[in-house]
């Protein structure tokens, strides 16, 4: 018994030290010469897409809290009541763990299965595994994804009494990476849940959580994202997206990194040619119209290079 005390405190002090050093890593410049993006370069991108795509229809929903609306009245969308987000911030989690190594569609429809079979997150934990891999099997992953819902759900009973993760509202940027990234496949282990494609950097799953669902300031890395600030020169040809996440969220102003992340996941989706080479003069979208990424952006700005 002794043995067996011993052995469990251990692991938590590990368990802690992990978080600690994940959460130390994310103060960290990765590249500190690399002076881009620039707030210029920045915006031009913002406003370019916004006037190109309008803002995105799909993340309207969570323009919510205190951001500000994009500046010209022509990209605002008409109020829709059945916009309004209704979404529990232990909701986000589990769609953003969905949504690995499957498309947007699938993971959509994995996220309604498993609350159409379970209407609440007490029913899921009571379930068998069995049953909730067969809920979300059309998202792919099933067993591993089921199982890390079921950690996720019994951890944080043991932690907090319930299923449910509203109280991160009232925590700060780093608390909610340090609380999240201490369960088995949100934090520093996502790579384990990963059996194709390449692994996800650490952390993309509380980032998309920190942006969308607790409306931080924070500009989580997917591919879209990744392809595009790389063939823009905003990160160096050598970043992997771990160290694209820190050097952006350092660059980019916090105004902007909500309408830029949005718009660049719409815009990777809509044009494949774009995220190849963006300066192509062929380089087209979707709808056959050149490229608004494909101009020259601005480079310099003497506020950030003085």
């Amino acid at each position: 018994m002794p043995t067996s005390r011993k052995r469990k405190q251990q692991q938590q002090q590990q368990q802690q030290q992990s978080c600690n050093n994940n959460n130390e890593s994310t103060d960290s410049e990765p590249f500190p010469s690399h002076r881009r993006p620039t707030h210029v370069e920045c915006r031009y991108a913002r406003d370019a897409l916004l006037d190109f795509h309008g803002f995105p229809q799909e993340f309207v929903k969570y323009r919510t809290g205190n951001r500000a609306p994009p500046p010209n009245p022509n990209w605002v969308l008409e109020s829709d009541d059945d916009l309004v987000e209704t979404e529990t911030v232990l909701d986000g989690l589990v769609s953003t763990l969905l949504s690995q190594n499957t498309t947007e569609v699938n993971a959509r429809r994995a996220f309604v299965s498993l609350k159409s079979a379970f209407p609440n997150w007490e029913d899921v934990l009571a379930a068998e595994l069995k049953c909730i891999e067969s809920s979300i099997k059309c998202g792919g992953l099933a067993a591993t994804k089921a199982s890390c819902i079921k950690n996720l759900l019994t951890s944080l009973v043991k932690k907090k009494g319930k299923p449910c993760l509203e109280y991160l509202r009232d925590m700060t940027i780093d608390e909610v990476k340090q609380e999240l990234c201490c369960f088995k496949g949100i934090g520093p282990k996502t790579e384990e849940l990963v059996s194709c494609g390449g692994p996800e950097p650490r952390g993309h799953r509380v980032a998309c959580v920190l942006m969308f669902h607790l409306h931080r300031d924070d500009f989580p890395v997917d591919t879209h994202v990744f392809r595009i600030t790389k063939n823009l020169g905003w990160i160096p040809a050598s970043s992997d997206r771990k160290k694209a996440y820190l050097h952006l969220n350092r660059r980019i102003p916090n105004d902007l990194k909500f309408d830029l992340n949005c718009l660049f996941v719409t815009h990777g989706k809509l044009c494949d040619s774009c995220t190849k080479k963006l300066n192509s003069k062929h380089s087209k979208t979707s709808c056959t119209q050149p490229c608004p990424l494909s101009t020259c952006i601005p480079i310099t700005d003497s506020d950030d290079l003085t």
